[in-house]
């Protein structure tokens, strides 16, 4: 699959590998939080993903290493610095717009409803939202504007930007290349040959709390 066949590949990880390799992947990791499309794009499965094609990606964009360690290596920290920036012009939008953002209309690129979900995130966890939201999507598009809109210290705020992108970069693309790795040599089994499963699999995992969080709230008002 190497062009555009319908909208349905837009929610899979594999197209953006295929038709746009290293470049493309850490485009839309900075634009989930730097250009606040992130509710759409296919975050945590694209890095897992990516982590299982990362020898690939490496080799036809900076050249073969002969280390699949370091390939991987490569790419997660490129994918690290991606998220970083990204969080950070998100920040930086967030401090300058301030309140003025809850009252734009909602866009197809843009949710108000997000915003506030995220707020109260932010709210509710201090710093460690910063953090935590690069598991969980949606949050982790709004929150860096949050945490500028409410003048988070920019020394805090990038510390913990840091920790985070780096151990949500690492973490999936490590996963990705290694159970890929693992299943292959134990069992005989290809994850490439099932990453529908492996996609709908992680999604359920990282939306799970989002939806008991919201269906929880909604039972105590």
């Amino acid at each position: 699959m190497d062009h555009f066949e319908s909208w349905k590949d837009l929610l899979n990880p594999e197209f953006y590998i295929k038709i746009g390799g290293f470049w493309l992947v850490l485009f839309i990791i900075f634009a989930e939080t730097g250009l606040f499309i992130g509710f759409f794009l296919p975050g945590d499965s694209l890095l897992f993903v990516s982590g299982i094609y990362a020898v690939e990606i490496v080799n036809h964009s900076v050249g073969n290493t002969g280390s699949d360690f370091l390939d991987t290596t490569i790419l997660a920290t490129c994918v690290s610095i991606a998220a970083i920036v990204g969080n950070e012009v998100g920040y930086w939008f967030g401090y300058k717009t301030g309140p003025i953002l809850y009252e734009k209309k909602d866009t197809f690129l843009f949710k108000k409803k997000y915003l506030f979900k995220a707020h109260d995130f932010f709210e509710e966890h201090g710093r460690l939202a910063v953090i935590m939201a690069r598991f969980l999507p949606i949050v982790r598009t709004f929150a860096p504007i949050v945490a500028g809109i409410v003048k988070m210290d920019k020394k805090k705020f990038f510390f913990d930007n840091v920790i985070g992108a780096v151990l949500w970069s690492f973490i999936l693309i490590f996963a990705g290349h290694y159970l890929d790795e693992l299943f292959t040599k134990q069992f005989g089994i290809d994850l490439k040959t099932h990453l529908e499963i492996i996609i709908l699999i992680i999604v359920l995992i990282t939306t799970l709390p989002i939806i008991i969080k919201f269906f929880g709230g909604k039972k105590e008002v």
